[in-house]
């Protein structure tokens, strides 16, 4: 088996040049240790983690001035962890995760490329057990709603890791799942929600902000909140 191939990159996020190993194309496969075989992971899946997507982009670039000092951030379905590593980059407390058994080591390697350490890295599936993975103020995410059986999965595994007082942000570019998404966290206690387009390379995502409890860092509307101001508010 030939070994994968790369693309090296430089993505301007806000103030960040953010430099990058990726997989050079959607062709690429190496698994010589039979890992991702193990995993469950097919061929046809393995090189998803690897590439940049444009939803990726688009997170990384919402949390790029987020104020995010004394919280607990958790990336899921990090794939190569944009956002992980400008927040890691700015010093928040981050921790990303992934099933795919190379994301940490290209999250590991891209940190270093840029002069950073390594943020805190798991690898779990949504429907493991991970008590060690504790609890976080926000849950981040992007490109991770591809199957319907897999959306009550990922708002349950959100819900085991997130603090009572707490926020979700997730894009997604249109697959099709974001509103039954939506639902399952608001049956989960997220029940303060609200939804932005975004312009994308092609057409435009969604991006979701949630919140349960006191946590009110996404400023988004309550029921009794009256009129807001346009373009004063995150949630758009």
């Amino acid at each position: 088996m030939p070994p994968a191939r790369f693309r090296f990159q430089t993505l301007e996020i806000g103030p960040y040049d953010l430099h990058l190993r990726a997989l050079r194309d959607r062709e690429q496969y190496s698994d010589d240790q039979g890992e991702a075989e193990a995993l469950g992971v097919p061929p046809a899946m393995w090189p998803l983690f690897g590439l940049v997507w444009e939803s990726g982009r688009l997170l990384a670039e919402q949390v790029v001035d987020l104020p995010v000092a004394g919280l607990r951030v958790l990336e899921v379905g990090c794939g190569l962890g944009l956002a992980s590593l400008i927040l890691n980059r700015r010093g928040a407390d981050v921790t990303a995760t992934d099933f795919h058994p190379e994301a940490g080591r290209f999250l590991a390697y891209n940190a270093a490329l840029n002069g950073d350490p390594p943020p805190r890295f798991l690898r779990c599936g949504w429907a493991d057990p991970v008590p060690e993975l504790g609890r976080f103020d926000l849950v981040i995410g992007s490109e991770v709603l591809y199957e319907a059986p897999q959306v009550p999965v990922l708002a349950s595994f959100i819900e085991a890791h997130a603090a009572p007082d707490a926020g979700v942000m997730l894009i997604d570019p249109g697959r099709g799942l974001l509103g039954r998404f939506s639902r399952e966290l608001q049956a989960r206690g997220f029940d303060r929600q609200a939804r932005r387009t975004l312009p994308r390379e092609g057409g435009a995502a969604q991006l979701l902000l949630a919140e349960r409890g006191a946590f009110t860092l996404l400023h988004t509307p309550r029921e009794d909140a009256g009129p807001r101001t346009p373009g004063r508010d995150i949630a758009g």
